[in-house]
């Protein structure tokens, strides 16, 4: 079983560090909006980490996925089945979770940046927390509605589509909060670089889309980033995606 480290971004508001992926739980009087789940290995985890503070998994009232790749998704088809938990993401995005096809990296590309820092042992890890067992999420749906989504949190979807064809992620504009995927991460094992970012191109089914879709970003009221890869960031999100369009030219060198 994998551990996790639970850390409050701001009010109701948890960041969770799984094995290698990040996932946040929102909090609104008793009940609970989960956004991603890790690894496939990541499951108790993900049920210790609510427990954690202070609930239980039947108080969660759905999932929200940012993007449909096996580390964020991964443990959603045990969990949502056991506890009758639906699941919402980006229209563009739920064939993607039903895995009506797959964007995801493969292993002759795996092996092409094999010579990076890192990837290797990374890609060991991730093995090891089940990123080649079966995931799919055929209960996926749409967002129910446009616009602030009727959960605990009240998340916004601020579509950022470029990693995947269909990433979201979530702006808590009551919080200021920024919950970002894989859009923009503050770290990863197999980066050479700190602080925001995004991953390298590998991981990018469109990254010249990815890197635009940063500018849908630009404005949003939030002093807390939440990435699926690394650290709480607060301050400017500004400034932050600044830093990530510049580390993003320093992983194609």
């Amino acid at each position: 079983m994998s551990e996790s480290r639970v850390v409050q971004a701001a009010e109701g508001t948890y960041l969770v560090h799984g094995s290698s992926t990040n996932w946040v739980i929102l909090v609104e009087d008793d009940s609970l909006t989960l956004v991603d789940g890790g690894y496939p290995d990541d499951a108790d985890a993900v049920e210790a980490s609510v427990r954690e503070i202070g609930y239980r998994m039947r108080d969660v009232e759905a999932v929200l996925v940012t993007h449909a790749h096996v580390d964020h998704i991964g443990s959603l088809p045990q969990l949502t089945r056991k506890y009758g938990i639906p699941v919402h993401l980006d229209r563009v995005e739920v064939a993607h979770a039903r895995r009506d096809y797959l964007q995801q990296a493969t292993p002759k590309q795996i092996l092409r940046n094999a010579w990076r820092p890192g990837v290797l042992p990374w890609a060991a890890h991730v093995v090891r927390a089940g990123a080649l067992k079966p995931c799919a999420l055929p209960e996926a749906e749409p967002f129910p509605r446009e616009g602030a989504l009727d959960l605990p949190g009240r998340p916004v979807p601020v579509p950022t589509h470029g990693h995947t064809s269909g990433h979201t992620c979530y702006h808590l504009p009551e919080r200021g909060v920024l919950i970002s995927g894989d859009a923009v991460i503050t770290g990863h094992p197999t980066s050479r670089v700190r602080g925001p970012q995004m991953l390298l191109p590998m991981f990018h089914h469109d990254g010249a889309r990815a890197l635009q879709a940063l500018d849908s970003l630009e404005g949003l009221g939030a002093d807390a980033l939440l990435p699926g890869h690394g650290p709480l960031r607060t301050g400017s999100l500004s400034k932050a995606l600044g830093e990530a369009r510049e580390n993003a030219a320093r992983h194609l060198r």
